[in-house]
């Protein structure tokens, strides 16, 4: 329960920062929002530590937390790392998977679908993130699979974001077809091609990202 609440606070955070209600470099004030979101500050500090793992936050000792914004170049090469690391789990997961594993895959799929024709970008998220993380499981790879998934936590905002841009979500969802054709075909390369052209954020998908985050200037 505590941690859902958590969960539910940082991804309000997400979009108040996102939205431009939170300035690079401000302070987020634990009595005041603790106050708005009708909670005490365990969950509150918990939320922070969400934050901070995915570089939205900067926890500084006996001062606080603070809103950072990340800059084009360091997402780019967060983006970069994590299209590589999903070709990797891609080309093992398409030598190694399990029946099961692509009847999961199929399910996350028509679950996904369900979400585009609701315009539910948070349910699509969710169903996405299950779609992923059973891919880095099918690698067959535990230290490849731990790292793909902590990068996958970090990205989180900024991928949760991308859903929102019009078109995206139905986008996302052929790309979600083309993987699973790939890996049930048991066709390593086009697989881990595939896995990489859906994540990598590179010409109109990156400077839609960017406009997204209010510039630090602002």
């Amino acid at each position: 329960m505590e941690q859902r609440r958590a969960d539910n606070i940082a991804e309000a955070l997400e979009e108040h920062i996102f939205s431009g209600s939170f300035q690079d470099g401000d302070r987020l004030d634990e009595v005041r929002l603790a106050e708005q979101f009708g909670v005490s500050r365990t969950p509150l500090r918990e939320a922070f530590q969400r934050l901070a793992l995915s570089g939205l936050v900067e926890l500084v000792p006996r001062r606080g937390a603070f809103v950072r914004q990340p800059g084009p170049i360091e997402l780019m090469e967060m983006f970069e790392v994590m299209a590589e690391l999903e070709a990797v789990c891609g080309r093992l997961a398409a030598m190694r998977i399990s029946e099961e594993a692509l009847d999961d895959l199929r399910d996350a799929n028509a679950k996904c679908q369900k979400a585009v024709d609701a315009r539910d970008t948070d349910g699509y998220y969710t169903e996405n993130e299950r779609f992923h993380k059973t891919i880095y499981r099918q690698s067959g790879n535990r230290f490849l699979e731990q790292e793909a998934a902590k990068l996958h936590k970090r990205l989180k905002p900024f991928r949760r974001q991308q859903l929102k841009f019009r078109g995206r979500m139905a986008q996302s969802m052929a790309e979600h077809e083309a993987i699973v054709d790939a890996l049930a075909t048991g066709k390593p390369e086009e697989s881990a091609n595939a896995l990489r052209n859906h994540v990598a954020v590179q010409g109109e998908k990156f400077h839609n990202l960017m406009a997204s985050l209010k510039s630090k200037a602002e």
